[in-house]
């Protein structure tokens, strides 16, 4: 079954404002029905991998599953963000555990105001455009 939603409100400006500030590889997790940003993030050369409770294909994107409460780590590795597109509180808890084991930043763009803190990372809302989001910045360990 092939699932698509588009016109996500703010998508364009939210992946403007990842790939000025991410390269490489980023994972939407929970990507749910709207490929908006994936898409716009790998029009502007970003490697995107999107994870979901079951795998399916969301449009032309094939999403992978994972559970984000035992994630398969394998899937993150390299990652430099991880996002989430209105993720209910215990997911975001539980992307931003994952995010601390890797070393990524978390972004967050909440249904309304329902935002969880991230232990040990740094919280910032953004407006950017049509999108508001919040960005949690991973602690940076120097050796």
């Amino acid at each position: 079954m092939v699932f698509l939603m588009s016109s996500l409100l703010g998508a364009d400006d939210l992946a403007e404002f990842i790939a000025r500030n991410y390269s490489g590889r980023v994972v939407e997790v929970g990507a749910g029905y709207f490929a908006d940003v994936a898409l716009a993030l790998m029009a502007r050369g970003l490697e995107v991998a999107l994870t979901d409770k079951e795998e399916r294909l969301l449009g032309s994107l094939q999403v992978l599953e994972d559970d984000i409460f035992s994630p398969r780590l394998e899937l993150y590795l390299g990652t430099s963000l991880v996002y989430s597109i209105r993720p209910p509180l215990e997911m975001q808890l539980a992307i931003g555990l994952l995010a601390a084991e890797i070393g990524a930043d978390v972004l967050i763009r909440p249904l309304m105001d329902e935002i969880a803190d991230l232990p040990g990372f740094s919280k910032r809302l953004i407006n950017s455009g049509e999108a508001s989001f919040y960005l949690f910045k991973a602690p940076r360990i120097f050796s």
